[in-house]
């Protein structure tokens, strides 16, 4: 297949997605002549979905050699453990999608199907008692994870809450400092190939025309250079994920900052709760079929502990991606590519393995369309598992109280994901496939905070005695219990570790 040479690379929008390609592609191509260089406005500002990541994102920015407490400090970041889901099985409802695992594997079985025996023997503990990451976060506590734990118990991740504006200020600086040029222009037009269809140069708006080889589109839901320029299709999955509409508010904090960000169901959507160290951020995604803007608004606003920093920011979407996120010699990244409600927060981490597949793609400056279908396909497959993971929120509840929650309940769902549904109800199968972001805890937690529990467990756990089944789950929990008892909370562990840091300064 006929390579295609890279010797210069625009990115066009910076934003999150944007400086954070720039950043790691500068270090990919250290050893190269491969240029970089970003536009963007300064007179056009970003969306900024949210504020909360996943652990993938600590990897990330480590591997640009930059620290945990480095990143901490310089966003006003705080630490989440995982996702609380308020009201989303019934009203009153609660439960916490934790980083971690929920108690210890034992003979090749997972520990859930010993817990659900646990419960057929009349023991009323919950899920989540087995879970370290959930215990940190009910009682607000945090210290590093152990280098080499000796049991799974000791077992959990940890992601940010911080500031995004300023994230994408520390990407920025990395950038510029390792080579990337940047230009403070608006793009006027994108100029094609007349044979092939290719992106030959961006027409800026004093006129200049900056040529590339290869472009990374991060202009936002626009999607300057993979939509309006090559035309590139929109899969539209609106029909699983009726949520089309977000209004965002940032608020001040009220009380100790929570070390989870929170999910709070609405009667037509959700709201999210995220606590930094110096403000809180708040929104609520919602679908218009079912609430209106200014109801919308009002809901949001109803729900915020402090006062308001500003009038509600506003914006529509359609959930999908792109029919293929790399077209030609465009690769989009962030909203560009597509959008997911951020339920789970993976807008950021899929800018992250688009990135990383993009470094993958380039082992050396050239590609073919070999490597384009690759890419498209691990996108796609990638893009689909989430989109399961985040109906399945949706499907699996058993409110009653609002036509929004009767119409997911009610709703098909795809083939991939009632798949996996049954498996898990007929059989307690975790199933997990290829490029997936979420392991089977994960699907786990969603599962046993909607109440929803396999017909049968793994019969190998009959062969355990009874007793020593209960004497041994007993001692999980109170070694979890006790563990979380030594712990400093999050407030101490934010303050300390910025006290640290700034006597190394």
């Amino acid at each position: 297949m006929y390579n295609h040479q890279i010797n210069h690379i625009v990115i066009a929008g910076g934003g999150t997605a944007g400086w954070m390609a720039a950043a790691k592609l500068s270090q990919h191509f250290s050893q190269t002549a491969v240029k970089i260089t970003v536009v963007e406005s300064s007179e056009v500002g970003t969306v900024g979905v949210g504020e909360a990541t996943i652990p993938t994102l600590r990897r990330f920015y480590q591997s640009l050699g930059m620290s945990d407490i480095d990143v901490l400090r310089k966003t006003n970041a705080t630490v989440k453990l995982g996702i609380e889901f308020k009201d989303w099985y019934q009203p009153g409802s609660s439960f916490i999608h934790p980083f971690g695992l929920f108690g210890h594997e034992a003979n090749g079985i997972r520990f859930h199907h010993y817990w659900m025996k646990l419960r057929e023997l009349g023991d009323k503990s919950a899920l989540e008692e087995y879970s370290l990451g959930i215990a940190m976060a009910r009682a607000n506590k945090f210290t590093l994870p152990l280098e080499n734990p000796e049991s799974p118990l000791s077992i959990f991740d940890w992601a940010l809450h911080f500031d995004a504006s300023l994230f994408g200020r520390l990407m920025r600086d990395y950038a510029i400092n390792h080579g990337v040029k940047h230009i403070d222009a608006k793009i006027n037009h994108v100029n094609l190939h007349e044979e092939n269809g290719f992106i030959t140069s961006l027409t800026l708006d004093e006129g200049q025309q900056l040529k590339a080889d290869f472009f990374i589109d991060c202009t936002g839901f626009r999607g300057l250079l993979i939509g309006e320029a090559l035309k590139t299709q929109y899969v539209n999955w609106s029909q699983w994920l009726p949520c089309n509409r977000a209004m965002a508010v940032q608020s001040e904090l009220v009380g100790e900052a929570l070390a989870r960000t929170i999910a709070k169901a609405h009667s037509a959507g959700w709201q999210w709760k995220i606590p930094l160290q110096h403000r809180q951020g708040n929104g609520h995604v919602y679908s218009s079929e079912f609430i209106s803007d200014e109801k919308a608004e009002e809901t949001l606003l109803q729900h915020v502990d402090g006062k308001v920093l500003h009038s509600p920011r506003k914006f529509r979407f359609t959930p999908g991606r792109r029919t293929c996120a790399w077209n030609k010699n465009c690769v989009a990244l962030g909203l560009a590519a597509g959008f997911l409600e951020p339920l789970e927060s993976t807008s950021i981490a899929l800018i992250e393995t688009g990135i990383e597949k993009i470094c993958n793609a380039f082992s050396r400056p050239f590609f073919n369309q070999e490597l384009v279908n690759n890419f498209n396909q691990l996108t796609a497959a990638e893009w689909e598992r989430i989109r399961d993971f985040i109906i399945a929120h949706y499907k699996l509840n058993q409110r009653d109280d609002s036509n929004f929650w009767r119409y997911c309940r009610a709703m098909s769902i795809p083939d991939s994901l009632q798949h996996k549904i049954t498996a898990y109800c007929e059989r307690g199968d975790l199933l997990h496939y290829p490029y997936e972001i979420f392991h089977p805890d994960s699907w786990l937690a969603i599962y046993s905070g909607f109440n929803f529990y396999p017909e049968r467990f793994n019969k190998k756990v009959e062969r355990v005695n009874p007793k020593y089944l209960q004497q041994s789950l007993a001692v999980m929990r109170q070694s979890i219990a006790d563990a979380v008892a030594s712990f400093p909370s999050h407030k101490e562990f934010i303050l300390q570790n910025q006290a640290q840091y700034n006597a190394f300064e």
